[in-house]
């Protein structure tokens, strides 16, 4: 993929990120070739790109759509994505260099401005950086780029979570338990932290079904709390 239909995924992607594009909304070629001034080529390849990755479905005679994914969906994905991050974040205590660690604390910070300022557009993007810093301190590729790759699948739900009162200061206090336990090289407690700031149960649960709803995607598969049976939801 060349860097033009780089450029428009992405551009893509952000718009799905944001709620600008709904599940289920349609994804007219022309329509998107006439907004960003470019050709039906490069929008072609950034779908194709878009529906590799899930964000989107190619429909026989609709063409493009948003991924709609149920509540059910996005558990087992969030159970996943707890896993991969507890990986990471395994790997990331005991290879994090100085200055990854100085990368990792500058997002932390941003978090902190963006919580106490109650930007939460402002902390999705720190947040990303966050998360994204641990990866990289994985020094593991392979898992960095399968966490990153359902972490582009979330991006919407996550921010959604994001809008609920007060989850941008809840988060930042799960943050620094990780970063505390980074820079003690307790493994075992920041994997637990981890692993916890990502499976949130019961009132968030809820919190997200509501959002999911406004969205118009599908809760009736998971119209209960998984406290018992599945994970919950987290960022």
């Amino acid at each position: 993929m060349n860097r033009l239909s780089e450029t428009l995924r992405e551009a893509i992607e952000e718009e799905v990120a944001t709620g600008q594009l709904l599940p289920g909304a349609h994804l007219d070629e022309s329509e998107l070739a006439k907004r960003f001034n470019v050709s039906r080529t490069p929008i072609r390849e950034a779908l194709s790109v878009l529906a590799g990755e899930g964000l989107i479905e190619l429909r026989p005679r609709r063409g493009a759509v948003v991924a709609q994914i149920t509540a059910r969906r996005l558990v087992e994905m969030f159970e996943v994505m707890a896993e991969l991050e507890a990986m990471c974040v395994r790997l990331a205590v005991r290879r994090i260099t100085a200055q990854e660690l100085l990368v990792l604390e500058k997002a932390h910070e941003a978090c902190r401005v963006a919580a106490v300022g109650r930007d939460p557009d402002a902390y999705f993007y720190a947040n990303e950086h966050f998360h994204t810093a641990i990866y990289t301190a994985s020094h593991n590729t392979f898992l960095s780029d399968q966490a990153h790759a359902l972490q582009r699948k979330l991006r919407p739900y996550r921010r959604l979570q994001l809008r609920v009162r007060n989850r941008p200061g809840h988060s930042f206090a799960e943050h620094q338990e990780v970063l505390d336990a980074v820079r003690d090289g307790n493994t075992e407690a920041a994997v637990s932290a981890m692993r916890g700031h990502v499976l949130v149960q019961g009132e968030r649960f809820a919190d997200l079904l509501a959002g999911l709803s406004d969205l118009g995607a599908d809760t009736t598969a998971a119209a209960a709390s998984p406290e018992e049976d599945s994970p919950g939801l987290g960022t």
